[in-house]
């Protein structure tokens, strides 16, 4: 195949191209991105940044919903964790449908006793406005969240704690974190 045949086939834009520095997460001082979230229907909208507004507030953010490390340990721990009540509004946003976020609600915090709200963020826009997304097609069917937490003050990031691999349970966890 000559180059000139190359020339006809048709090219994908890439949103994330070669890069010799790291990608840019979501950083400290950061403000929170209005996107529309679901909570226990589609006809139920969430802006988190309007919800949030200028309160103290804590984003969880998981790969998914029912997934082992976040129904056993990840969410459990903030949920058990005394010092929650002292971190403003809280919520787990994953990217999955609000039906699923519902239902792994009832699962992990029957009663809503927490106060934890589950969002969802079915086509990652949150998730992506954060440039905290992965693709993870052989687990997860497609893109996905990376684990962290955010602690926010005002509207904006205070604290941004973002698991380096993606998925683990080191720097999000709510010992760390609250």
């Amino acid at each position: 195949m000559s180059l000139r045949s190359f020339a006809c086939l048709p090219t994908r834009l890439s949103t994330r191209g070669f890069h010799t520095s790291a990608a840019r997460y979501v950083r400290v001082g950061d403000s929170i991105p209005s996107a529309e979230l679901m909570e226990n229907s589609p006809g139920s909208k969430v802006d988190i940044s309007k919800e949030i507004g200028t309160k103290k507030a804590l984003i969880i953010g998981v790969p998914a919903a029912f997934s082992p490390s976040c129904s056993e340990t990840h969410i459990p721990g903030y949920i058990a964790s005394p010092k929650l009540k002292d971190a403003g509004k809280v919520f787990v946003v994953s990217v999955n449908d609000p039906f699923v976020m519902k239902a792994w609600a009832a699962t992990l915090d029957s009663g809503s006793k927490s106060g934890i709200r589950f969002l969802a963020d079915p086509s990652a826009t949150f998730t992506k406005a954060l440039d905290l997304d992965f693709d993870a097609p052989a687990i997860f069917g497609g893109p996905r969240s990376k684990r962290y937490a955010l602690v926010v003050e005002g509207g904006k990031v205070k604290e941004a704690h973002v698991e380096s691999d993606n998925t683990g349970l080191n720097a999000s966890v709510a010992e760390k974190v609250l």
